[in-house]
């Protein structure tokens, strides 16, 4: 089975961006040092062209005809004999040339091909005889063969060497711009994630609302209906410029204050009343004494628990019960919510707080509790996991406490149409732990 990745047009054009520049700066890095070993090889060679002829001019003019230089051969013409040096070529020399001058008295200097071999040859008169002195250029040449090499292999390891700088520099300057649209991309997922709940807990109190006024006019009937209206819009409000303000909280740069998490989560408790109702789920918030301050942003905590919250919701069947708990400790404020829904694997705790995972059962994409995680990094607060399949599960985060308020209060909140006598109900122990499937 072949598995086909998805289109991706942003990041096809950052790799094509970052080859292009990879091989911008190979082909500047390369261009140089090629032009930097032309001038070189240039410069070697005019050296030794200019030594050789100065070398040969020399020992045209004075070197004595037994005892020339190394590598240096001289030849007389006299009354239409050659007369050379000892060990000369018998190729040599040039006899057209030494000819020519004999006859004109004008000097020649040449590059000759004699025998397979390459010559440097200078012909001209010492007194009123012709002389041809000749040099081997095979050292030379060998020699400019070896630079050559040497330069082709710098010219390949210099590629291969701007190939690599290329490629890291590349990486380098793109981050940003990866970065950017990851931001982005993530930014439009915590949007989508985040106005979904409150958005729709609007929607059903809204139902609520319009039915109420159906079946009876009198507007004081839905009075408390519309205060919730109106208290889950400014809370909606709070939670689009908490995402714009997503950046400076993940940086904790962001400045916190005193907030009641256990206020917040009454709140929170109450506004998802009106869909546990129509769910058939029955919340049960409890509170222990003392307070329960924390050092936070008090719309970012709650988009927390409101998060918890969701997830409990939709992993609970009708019938079935969410608890809410919040107690407090010497250095730390506790809340935790927990359900008797589907629960989760144990094995899948740490990896629903990753963005774009969920856990088997959800069909989700996990931005959820991606969000809540990376809330309580900010808070330097922790959030723990714990469940089994069919059991239920539990998610409890940690926050460190700020000033004490040493009056307790307690409370207990039961959805209208969940609400049961406190004689017919035997209280469930909340549990503190981690919890349940990605949002």
């Amino acid at each position: 089975m072949t598995t086909r990745r998805s289109f991706d047009p942003e990041r096809r054009l950052l790799i094509r961006t970052r080859r292009r520049i990879t091989a911008q700066v190979a082909a500047v890095f390369s261009l140089a040092v090629a032009l930097i070993g032309a001038l070189v090889y240039c410069v070697v060679v005019d050296e030794q062209d200019a030594t050789a002829r100065r070398d040969l001019a020399v020992a045209a003019m004075s070197a004595p005809m037994d005892h020339p230089p190394p590598c240096v051969w001289l030849f007389e013409l006299r009354a239409n004999t050659v007369r050379s040096s000892p060990g000369a070529p018998e190729s040599l020399p040039v006899r057209e040339t030494l000819d020519r001058v004999a006859a004109d008295g004008r000097t020649r200097v040449e590059v000759a091909e004699v025998g397979g071999h390459t010559y440097l040859v200078r012909t001209q008169r010492r007194g009123d005889v012709p002389l041809q002195a000749v040099m081997d250029l095979y050292y030379p040449i060998t020699e400019r063969q070896r630079l050559l090499r040497t330069l082709c292999a710098a010219e390949v390891a210099a590629l291969l060497a701007a190939l690599l700088i290329g490629q890291v520099l590349a990486r380098r300057a793109i981050a940003p711009l990866g970065e950017a649209l990851d931001r982005q991309r993530r930014f439009t997922a915590d949007v989508s994630h985040e106005l979904r709940s409150p958005l729709t807990r609007l929607h059903v109190r809204a139902q609520l609302a319009a039915r109420r006024l159906r079946r009876d006019p009198d507007p004081l009937l839905v009075a408390g209906d519309v205060d919730r209206l109106v208290t889950g819009i400014g809370q909606l409000g709070e939670v689009i410029e908490d995402l714009l303000l997503s950046t400076q909280l993940r940086q904790r740069r962001r400045p916190f204050g005193p907030a009641d998490l256990a206020a917040l989560a009454e709140e929170s408790a109450d506004a998802e009343a009106a869909r546990a109702g129509q769910r058939g789920v029955t919340i049960d918030l409890r509170r222990g004494p003392g307070d329960h301050i924390v050092c936070g942003a008090p719309s970012a905590l709650r988009r927390v628990i409101s998060a918890l919250l969701d997830n409990a919701l939709r992993h609970t069947s009708a019938g079935g019960h969410i608890w809410v708990t919040v107690c407090s400790g010497p250095e730390s404020v506790q809340l935790s919510v927990r359900d008797d829904g589907v629960g989760l694997d144990p094995r899948d705790g740490e990896r629903l707080f990753a963005r774009h995972v969920g856990a088997p059962h959800t069909g989700g994409l996990g931005i959820g509790l991606a969000l809540v995680s990376e809330v309580m990094d900010a808070h330097g607060g922790t959030i723990h996991v714990d469940g089994r399949p069919g059991a239920g599960a539990t998610f409890t985060i940690r926050l460190p406490r700020a000033a004490p308020d040493p009056a307790p209060r307690l409370s207990r909140i039961f959805l209208p149409s969940q609400a049961r006598s406190e004689t017919n109900r035997t209280p469930e122990a909340t549990a503190s732990g981690p919890g349940d499937a990605s949002l």
